[in-house]
């Protein structure tokens, strides 16, 4: 398996979720059954296995080892397989690192610290850390709707120095940002908000790490392709078909639920959500039906 250097993890990666039995344990051999899904069925280049679509913060250490060894005995030896190790310790995100590196993940997804509402050095400090403590490439996880604090421009052209953070997954949606980093790195961007996929992918994202992905695979690469090409009224026209399929699952800022929702009406493996959250109710899982029809699909 070989990557471009330009798009270290690919062009289409789905932040997987994590399938659950009824009583709440992880179903491996159904992380097995989906994971063989979206990279043989639904054309994706790499799995990002346990983020915020993973339910990660619910997944304790023992079950985030037998599910990423679970991810790459099914497809390691043909997608890049990409393990989510952030958390809002740096002690515990340089553990969960070191142990994905000895299970022979990729690459790292490592979220801004949450709840502690670090600085700027804190960041830079903790993002640093924990690329320092393995060889393997760093995709930095930029979401302040979830974290509270942004990565800032400053921090990101200082870590880009780093020669293993190689990439940003941005959910800020901040245009403005994402340009300016693009101008002053050599940063991959990867675009992390499906509703701002085209947008981002105009500005010179590299590809998408998508909860819909789960569904529309082929129709994202598609996207991507056509943006690469230059040809955005073919991108644009592709990204309008799409929408409803990003409000039907992203809608409701409970991407874990809906898509799960939409798992389980395939037929696919899913299962429950974990509390805190709870599962889509009956008239949520109508209404997806009728968004993701509008947009090409059919539960």
């Amino acid at each position: 398996m070989t990557t471009d250097p330009a798009r270290p993890f690919g062009r289409v990666l789905t932040a997987m979720v994590t399938p659950f039995t009824e009583d709440g344990s992880v179903d491996l051999a159904g992380a097995q059954e989906l994971a063989a899904h979206l990279v043989d069925r639904q054309s994706h280049d790499g799995l990002v296995v346990l983020g915020t679509t993973g339910e990660s913060p619910t997944v304790d250490d023992a079950e985030q080892k037998t599910l990423l060894e679970a991810v790459l005995d099914a497809v390691g030896d043909r997608a890049v397989v990409v393990a989510g190790v952030g958390t809002n310790d740096t002690a515990h995100s340089i553990e969960n690192a070191r142990s994905a590196e000895r299970l022979g993940v990729h690459g790292l997804l490592v979220v801004t610290p949450y709840y502690n509402r670090p600085s700027q050095a804190g960041l830079l400090r903790h993002f640093t850390a924990v690329a320092d403590a393995t060889d393997l490439p760093v995709m930095l996880y930029d979401i302040p709707p979830r974290s509270i604090v942004p990565i800032e421009v400053e921090t990101l052209v200082r870590l880009a120095e780093h020669p293993r953070i190689v990439a940003v997954k941005d959910a800020k949606g901040n245009l403005g940002d994402v340009a300016w980093t693009l101008a002053r790195t050599d940063l991959a961007y990867y675009s992390g908000e499906d509703m701002l996929n085209f947008p981002l992918l105009a500005l010179g994202a590299v590809g998408v790490v998508s909860v819909v992905g789960h569904l529309v695979g082929p129709r994202l690469a598609e996207l991507v392709a056509a943006v690469e090409s230059g040809d955005l009224v073919k991108a644009r026209a592709v990204n309008e078909s799409l929408l409803p399929v990003y409000s039907g699952v992203m809608g409701g800022g409970q991407g874990a639920m809906m898509i799960k929702a939409a798992l389980r009406e395939l037929g696919l493996p899913a299962g429950p959500v974990r509390p805190p959250l709870v599962d889509a109710t009956p008239e949520q899982v109508a209404k997806l039906r009728v968004d993701l029809a509008a947009g090409g699909l059919s539960l």
